[in-house]
């Protein structure tokens, strides 16, 4: 699995405990996300909102883990764009649960908020029990069936709610595309002259002009 881990300004310091945690379990992580406080352009929850939604649409990613103080900014900011299935997650039971039941490629760790004594065992236990279980296979064992029509229909209802990606980008303010797009690393994982979306590609370009 591609996983891209993307902090923000006011959880950067948390990165290192992310990237450990996500450690020595055959994954491929990019890690794309603010891990100074001090570099530039700073990252707020808004732009690594866009990072994840642009990384899940063009596919350079299979999932994300992304955050912000409380966690529910980012959560908010991601579901802005269409194909981003994303949850809250504070312990290991929100995280078995969420890909059981919901079956997302995304996840909002509150990264200051309660951030104390053994945070950082914490999300080793949140990666144990994401990847434990099959993305959107049920449960309980009697609600399975209907659990897995709910997210078939939760995507097609992303899709058709959300406007194309390359308009999304275009009509977006410069204050939130360039920081995110022009931040390091991002545009070489984006690679916009590979992309199958040759609109969404040529808005890339433009805005990173």
């Amino acid at each position: 699995m591609k996983i891209a881990v993307i902090n923000e300004v006011s959880a950067s310091a948390r990165n290192g405990d992310i990237i450990r945690a996500l450690e020595e379990r055959g994954h491929e992580v990019f890690n794309v996300g603010m891990t100074d406080p001090a570099s530039v352009p700073q990252l707020s929850y808004i732009h690594t909102g866009l990072l994840a939604g642009l990384l899940l649409y063009t596919k350079r990613v299979d999932f994300v883990v992304g955050g912000c103080g409380t966690g529910q900014g980012f959560l908010n900011a991601a579901m802005q764009y269409p194909g981003v299935f994303c949850g809250l997650v504070v312990d290991a039971l929100d995280a078995w649960l969420f890909t059981q039941i919901n079956g997302g490629n995304c996840i909002s760790l509150p990264l200051n908020k309660g951030y104390g004594w053994a945070a950082d065992t914490n999300l080793q236990f949140i990666f144990d029990r994401i990847f434990s279980v099959e993305p959107g296979c049920g449960y309980p064992e009697h609600r399975k069936e209907p659990q897995k029509a709910s997210r078939i229909l939760l995507q097609e209802l992303s899709m058709i709610s959300h406007r194309p990606m390359h308009e999304i980008l275009r009509d977006l303010p410069e204050e939130i595309t360039r920081p995110a797009l022009t931040y390091p690393g991002i545009l070489g994982i984006l690679d916009p002259e590979t992309l199958e979306d040759t609109r969404l590609a040529q808005v890339i370009r433009d805005i990173t002009a």
